[in-house]
């Protein structure tokens, strides 16, 4: 797709590039700024985005349900029945307006504890190490990622996040394709689900 542009007050256009996900009901932008500079963040209602211009602003657009802040990538998340083409000429325009004085340092209260893995159960830093690897590069290019919750015995606990956490493939799947990971890398009896 083509990339829109608009000029601003820096040293440099924004540029707003729109790409498909896995997800039917989620699209990625990719900007030419980073967005999220250190960890993700996953919004799932305006309530979560408070303090952060840009990601309340996105949430005013009409039919936009999740928003997921990676790197240089929004991931946004609309309903079934929105207007895509109005959606996307929508957000292109907020992040392009709102990118010359967004804070791509901006923590989250949870990853500001969650940021140090050393505190974690030796058997989590190990399965986190076996997804850094595996799965979350593929995930996170799709505009999305997974987050441990807990391991329960042989239970894993995970949650999906930004376009995975809608996304059909993801219930079976992808959900299927790491468990086997696991089993194969980590533990033959290990189950995963999903919160």
């Amino acid at each position: 797709m083509a990339a829109a542009q608009v000029p601003n007050n820096s040293d440099a256009d924004v540029m707003v590039r729109v790409l498909p996900t896995p997800n039917p009901n989620a699209l990625k932008f990719v900007v030419n700024r980073d967005v999220k500079r250190v960890g993700k963040a996953t919004f799932t209602r305006p309530s979560e985005a408070t303090g952060l211009r840009l990601a309340s602003d996105l949430f005013e657009i009409d039919g936009v349900r999740q928003l997921h802040f990676f790197e240089n990538v929004i991931t946004v998340t609309h309903a079934e029945e929105a207007d895509v083409d109005t959606l996307r000429l929508e957000v292109t325009a907020v992040i392009q307006r709102g990118m010359p004085v967004h804070n791509a340092e901006f923590l989250l209260e949870e990853e500001r504890k969650k940021a140090d893995r050393s505190k974690l159960p030796p058997e989590v830093q190990e399965i986190e190490e076996i997804l850094d690897k595996t799965v979350r590069q593929y995930l996170q290019g799709d505009g999305g990622d997974l987050e441990v919750i807990a391991l329960k015995g042989h239970t894993l606990e995970v949650r999906y996040q930004g376009a995975c956490g809608t996304c059909p493939s993801s219930i079976a799947g992808t959900l299927d394709a790491i468990q086997g990971i696991l089993r194969e890398q980590f533990d033959p009896n290990l189950e995963v689900v999903t919160v």
